[in-house]
């Protein structure tokens, strides 16, 4: 075991497969939800995920997902509570990644920002880490959200037969995928805890949901600049994104223009599973990954990647016209 950890550091060092991302640092307080008993939260989480034909089906796809959390360091709220608002959080996206295999999550506390690492644990389960504690559901959910959609690209059967190395120039464009998860996750929250008619700590706590998403949507460094369009927008910063693939005030401009596609046509989340099959080319194009993402996923959401596609405009920007003499 000891020459078989010394070779495994030689060949993979842990720095090289660590994604950093950190969560943005201006947005408002999150709302803290109010305490309850462990018995009356699994409850009602139990009830939520079947009091509806839509819960009902997510509770049966949700069921082959496996997430543990860790103790320590969460505050004042319990590990299965953390663990049924991380399921709710996933069975807004799981459900429509049909027939794809994710190993067990292992959801633990960092002090410093959240983390889906590259490698899994001695056990084989996916590690995520989340910045986040109390009963500040709508934080933990946002960074979840952003989170398991890593583990969708990166993780699941299908994806790891891709493997690709952490960093590339393209990684921005999955960066900004995971904060168009995120948003779509917390504005599904908002509507599926409101629905709740029984239980009413979530029915309580729904807009609080809404909030945080809207909020980050509203901040100026979120949203084009006044008369600019994205395809000019993009052409300029580009360079910037494949450069440094966590700037998140560019991600979130990116994300806000494809969340209208995925919140249209939710069951294009299954095509995350088969972001990085194409060929391994640190530098490549953007337009190269685009085509091997459709070319690469099933063919029931390839239209729906060609709407992605179509957002982004292909090829460097054209050279200025000749001043006329």
């Amino acid at each position: 075991m000891g020459i078989y950890l010394k070779f495994r550091a030689l060949v993979c060092p842990p720095q090289a497969f660590h994604l950093r991302r950190v969560e943005s640092r201006n947005h408002k307080p999150e709302t803290p939800m109010p305490r309850l008993s462990r018995r009356r939260f699994l409850t009602s989480v139990t009830a939520a995920c079947l009091s509806t034909p839509r819960f009902a089906g997510a509770a049966a796809d949700n069921g082959k997902l496996e997430i543990v959390v860790d103790n320590g360091g969460w505050g004042r709220v319990s590990t299965a509570d953390i663990r049924a608002v991380l399921r709710s959080t996933a069975a807004e996206v799981w459900p429509y990644c049909a027939g794809e295999r994710l190993k067990p999550i292992r959801v633990y506390h960092r002090d410093d920002f959240p983390l889906t690492e590259f490698l899994h644990d001695w056990r084989g389960r996916i590690r995520i880490g989340l910045h986040c504690g109390d009963s500040r559901w709508n934080q933990m959910a946002f960074q979840f959200g952003h989170e398991f959609c890593h583990a969708l690209a990166q993780h699941t059967a299908i994806a790891l037969r891709g493997w690709h190395p952490p960093q590339h120039a393209n990684l921005w464009f999955e960066e900004s995928l995971c904060e168009t998860s995120s948003l779509f996750v917390l504005r599904r929250l908002a509507v599926s805890w409101q629905q709740q008619t029984q239980f009413d700590v979530w029915r309580n706590y729904a807009p609080a949901m809404a909030s945080y998403a809207g909020d980050r949507l509203a901040f100026p460094e979120h949203q084009l600049p006044a008369g600019t369009t994205f395809s000019a927008w993009f052409r300029e910063n580009e360079p910037a994104l494949r450069a440094d693939a966590r700037l998140r005030e560019k991600n979130v401009i990116v994300a806000r223009q494809m969340l209208p596609l995925f919140e249209a046509e939710p069951a294009g989340w299954d095509a995350m599973c088969y972001l990085n099959l194409g060929a391994h080319q640190q530098g490549k194009p953007l337009a190269q990954h685009l085509t091997e993402w459709q070319n690469n996923s099933p063919a029931e959401v390839r239209p729906f990647l060609g709407k992605i596609a179509a957002l982004f405009p292909a090829g460097p920007a054209p050279a200025p016209a000749a001043a006329s003499a």
